[in-house]
């Protein structure tokens, strides 16, 4: 065989795999990417930081917004650099932020020198991953529809409201290429890789412990139904894979004290810079009910929690469903989502965390095939929002 006709093969190896399915979501994803970036061009030349501007500013500036600058800096910098840490005054508490980002990120830099680039392109490559897994997974939870499952779902999840964050330089692409596949794993029981991928995953996100418990609820599960003996024991002989999951966390707590003297040196950052100070829920509540509604904030903030609260409330609706569906492994991580987030000072993030609900798009989807009238309803209500909130991000202001 040429070489090259050898190396044609290889590079289109990954493609050969592809079945008439996932391309059908891929190409999905591929018009949403360009929807954005079209909305993207428009918030840069139509709602300049200096509205008399006649200079849109730099082309990825747009994307360039809140979390991204402490991604950026870690990458570029590391946790401490020099002598400067928690202890130096105006501290930007970078630790908070774990490292499977920034670590990707710093990769992807020494092939694109511009960090904006890099981040986009480190959230593009791992964004087709997710909605290759989620379709697979879709088909996997809604037997019978066919390749018609798979596409809606992921339809519904990439005009989600905060689809934006998906493009972005942020985390939410990263951790839903290693949750999902994860996941995709589990469902088959290769519980080696559903362990890997899930210690991955917990470098990118905390949400990645969560999905850790629901790996464990599942494979216990899968032990507890098993009708043969010798069935059950093959299960358990897989039981050391999912304890892999605890080891990243442990060696990036340890990373931490090395420099900082405090093995809690995360969850204080957090509570530093984020308000994430345990409060019981209806406390959390009612301070993000205050902050919606109180004229506490300028509109925009006050929009935002409004959108925490609609968040929260669907979440809780979700876990409700799913606790009726007798879907205990993915309750146990909405659960523990739900907790986490819903115990703060106040809600923070809770709508960027829907995209990581992979349950609410599979439930829409499946909602959606039994009543045609819903998708129709979906499209005209999550787009003039996803829009909205896409909008509000790319023009610096908070998206949550």
């Amino acid at each position: 065989m040429p070489r090259a006709t050898r190396l044609r093969s290889r590079l289109t190896a990954p493609l050969a795999r592809l079945d008439p399915g996932d391309r059908e979501v891929l190409w999905l994803y591929l018009l949403t990417r360009l929807a954005l970036a079209i909305t993207a061009y428009g918030a840069r030349w139509l709602f300049p930081a200096d509205r008399d501007a006649h200079d849109p500013g730099p082309l990825l500036a747009p994307f360039e917004r809140w979390d991204w600058g402490f991604y950026q800096r870690i990458a570029r910098e590391g946790y401490f650099p020099g002598t400067t840490g928690p202890w130096t005054e105006g501290w930007d508490h970078r630790e908070a932020f774990l490292p499977g980002f920034p670590s990707a990120l710093r990769l992807a830099h020494t092939v694109v020198p511009d960090w904006a680039a890099a981040g986009l392109l480190v959230s593009f490559a791992a964004g087709a991953v997710a909605v290759v897994a989620l379709g697979r997974i879709a088909r996997v939870c809604l037997p019978g529809t066919g390749t018609a499952g798979g596409r809606r779902t992921v339809l519904f999840f990439l005009l989600s409201p905060c689809a934006v964050f998906l493009a972005a330089g942020y985390t939410e692409a990263l951790f839903l290429a290693l949750a999902l596949p994860a996941w995709l794993a589990a469902l088959r029981r290769a519980w080696p890789l559903a362990a890997v991928l899930t210690a991955l995953a917990t470098t990118v996100r905390a949400s990645g412990l969560f999905l850790a418990a629901a790996l464990v609820t599942h494979f216990a599960l899968s032990a507890y139904r098993s009708d043969r003996p010798e069935d059950r024991r093959a299960v358990w002989r897989q039981a050391p894979w999912p304890a892999l999951c605890a080891l990243p966390p442990a060696a990036y707590s340890a990373y931490l004290f090395t420099y900082t003297g405090d093995w809690m040196a995360w969850k204080h950052a957090q509570e530093r810079g984020w308000y994430r100070t345990f409060h019981w829920p209806w406390e959390s509540w009612a301070h993000t009910w205050d902050s919606a509604f109180g004229r506490l904030h300028t509109t925009g903030y006050a929009v935002m929690f409004q959108t925490e609260l609609a968040a929260m409330a669907a979440g809780l609706l979700l876990l409700g469903a799913l606790l009726w569906w007798r879907r205990w492994p993915e309750a146990v991580y909405l659960a523990l989502t739900l907790w986490a987030l819903g115990t703060s000072y106040w809600y923070l993030s809770v709508p960027r965390s829907t995209l990581l609900w992979w349950p609410l798009w599979i439930a829409l989807a499946a909602l959606s095939l039994r009543r045609p009238r819903f998708t129709t309803a979906y499209l005209c209500l999550a787009v003039p929002i996803s829009t909205a909130v896409a909008l509000t991000f790319l023009t610096g202001r908070w998206a949550g």
